[in-house]
C-alpha cells in the first residue's frame, strides 16, 4: 500500500472468551504507560502505536518503516506478557490485518459494524479516547493519526447516511429485557448499580424508565456516585457497604474498572440466605469481571455477562443488515481515499530528491552562464548554453538507461520515458528491439 508498513493485532468477542479478554483489558489510565513500554520494546526509530481496549476488544495498531513481519511477533509477545498468557495461546485467539485490510477494520470498528451491538455509538468515543492517550504518550505518528481521523469521519458519515444505528438494542436495553423475563413487574423490584461510568448511566436510564420500587448506586468514590444517583432519584452508597446490603436488591448491574472481582461468591451466598431464596438477577458488564463467575452456579442467582447478552443484541442486528451494505460502501470509499493519501505520502521523498537535483543543475548552469557573461560573451550565447546544459542534464539519465537496456526492458523504459517527456506529443515513437 505504501512505504510505511502498518497492521492491527487484536482479539475481540468473536475470537476470544470473556476471561481471556479480561486478562488483556487495559484501563484508560494504563494505556499511556503500556504504549511507552511497547515502543521501547519494539526498538524502532520512529514507532507509531495505539491501543484500543474496551469490554469487547483489545487491539494494537502499529505503523513503522520496517517490514511488517519483523514487527508482528514482538507485538504478539509483548501483548501476551501484558496479559500473563503464553504467546501460543494468545495467538490462537487473535487476528492480524495488514495495510488496506487493517484500515478497513479500523473504519468498521469506528462505525459500529464490528461491535456486539451493531451500530452502537460508544465505540467511537472509546476510540477517540484511545487516540488522545496515544498522542499524549508520544506514540501517535502521522500515519496512525490520519488512519484514525479518517475512521472518525467515515463513522460520522455512516451514522448520518444510513440506518445502521436505528432501533438498536444496547446492552442496557438487553439487561432490562432479561430482568423483565425473571420478574413479572419491574415496578416492584429494587435495583443496585455498581459503578458510576457511562455504561452504568445508560443502564440506569433504561431501568429508570420502568419505574422500579427503588434504585441505589454503589461506587468507590461516593461523591461521583451521589451525582449519578441524584439524576435518577436513587440513593448513593459506598462500595465498602455493598456486602452488608446486597440482600436488599433484586437486581444488581455492575460495571467498574476494577482489575479484580468486587462481588464474591460468599457475599452472594449470604445475600441469598437473607433473601430466603428469593431470586437475584445479576448482570456483569465489566471486563475483567466484577462478579465471580462461580456465582452463576447458585440456584437462585441469575448471572449474565456481556457474552450472554450477545444473542439478544444480535437479533436486533439481523434486522438492520440492509443498512450494513450501505455502510460498507462508505467504508470502501474511505479505504480508497486513505490508500491514495498513503501512496502520495510515499512519493514525497522522491519528489523532494528530484527538486533538490533540479536545483543543483540549475545552480551549476546558472553559474556557468554568469561566467560567460563576465568574460564578455554575448547574452544570447549564455542563454543558449544555459538552456542546452539544463536539457542535457535532464535527459542524460533517461538516455543512458535506454542505451544500456535491451529487449523487453528497453520497451518498458521507452514507455516510461515517453510518458514522462513526450506527454504533449501527438505521436509517440516506437523503439527498435
Amino acid at each position: 500500500m505504501s512505504a510505511v508498513s502498518f497492521f492491527a493485532l487484536g482479539l475481540n468477542h468473536h475470537t476470544a472468551p470473556l476471561d481471556l479478554r479480561g486478562r488483556l483489558a487495559f484501563a484508560p489510565e494504563q494505556l499511556g504507560g503500556a504504549l511507552r513500554g511497547y515502543a521501547q520494546r519494539a526498538s524502532l526509530a520512529a514507532p507509531e502505536a495505539a491501543l484500543v481496549s474496551t469490554c469487547n476488544r483489545t487491539e494494537l495498531y502499529v505503523a513503522a518503516p520496517a517490514p511488517a513481519p519483523e514487527l508482528v511477533r514482538p507485538a504478539l509477545d509483548w501483548l501476551a506478557e501484558q496479559g500473563g498468557v503464553p504467546s501460543g495461546r494468545l495467538e490462537s485467539h487473535t487476528y492480524l490485518m495488514h495495510d488496506r485490510e487493517a484500515a478497513r477494520h479500523a473504519f468498521r470498528v469506528a462505525s459500529g459494524l464490528d461491535s456486539m451491538v451493531l451500530g452502537e455509538p460508544q465505540i467511537l468515543g472509546q476510540m477517540k479516547q484511545a487516540v488522545r492517550l496515544a498522542d499524549e504518550a508520544g506514540t501517535l505518528g502521522t500515519t496512525l493519526h490520519q488512519l484514525f481521523q479518517r475512521s472518525f469521519s467515515v463513522a460520522k458519515e455512516v451514522r448520518s447516511s444510513t440506518e445502521i444505528g436505528a432501533h438498536s438494542i444496547s446492552m442496557a436495553a438487553a439487561a432490562v429485557r432479561l430482568a423483565s423475563q425473571l420478574f413479572e413487574d419491574l415496578g416492584r423490584i429494587h435495583v443496585l448499580f455498581v459503578g458510576a461510568g457511562e455504561m452504568i448511566e445508560l443502564v440506569a436510564t433504561h431501568f429508570a424508565a420502568r419505574s422500579p420500587a427503588g434504585m441505589a448506586v454503589a461506587n468507590r468514590t461516593l461523591e461521583r456516585g451521589e451525582r449519578l444517583a441524584a439524576r435518577f432519584g436513587a440513593q448513593a452508597m459506598r462500595l465498602a457497604d455493598l456486602p452488608a446490603r446486597l440482600h436488599e436488591f433484586d437486581a444488581v448491574i455492575s460495571c467498574t474498572a476494577s482489575s479484580l472481582p468486587i462481588i464474591g461468591l460468599g457475599a452472594v451466598e449470604r445475600a441469598l440466605r437473607l433473601r430466603r431464596r428469593r431470586p437475584m438477577f445479576m448482570v456483569d458488564l465489566a471486563v475483567p469481571r466484577d462478579i465471580e463467575p462461580e456465582v452463576a452456579r447458585l440456584d437462585d442467582a441469575y448471572l449474565y455477562t456481556v457474552d450472554d447478552l450477545s444473542s439478544l443484541v444480535q437479533t436486533a442486528g439481523e434486522k438492520r443488515q440492509a443498512a450494513v451494505q450501505q455502510a460498507e460502501a462508505i467504508i470502501d470509499a474511505g479505504v480508497q481515499s486513505f490508500a491514495h493519501w498513503l501512496d502520495q505520502r510515499a512519493a514525497v521523498p522522491l519528489i523532494q530528491a528530484l527538486q533538490r537535483q533540479a536545483d543543483d543543475w540549475r545552480g551549476v548552469e546558472l553559474t556557468r552562464a554568469q561566467r560567460m557573461l563576465a568574460r564578455g560573451q554575448a547574452p544570447e550565447e549564455a542563454l543558449e548554453a544555459l538552456a542546452r546544459g539544463l536539457a542535457n542534464k535532464m535527459l542524460h539519465g533517461a538516455l543512458a538507461e535506454l542505451h544500456a537496456a535491451d529487449g523487453e526492458e528497453r520497451q518498458r523504459l521507452a514507455d516510461t520515458v515517453s510518458r514522462l517527456f513526450l506527454r504533449g506529443s501527438s505521436r509517440t515513437p516506437g523503439v527498435e528491439r
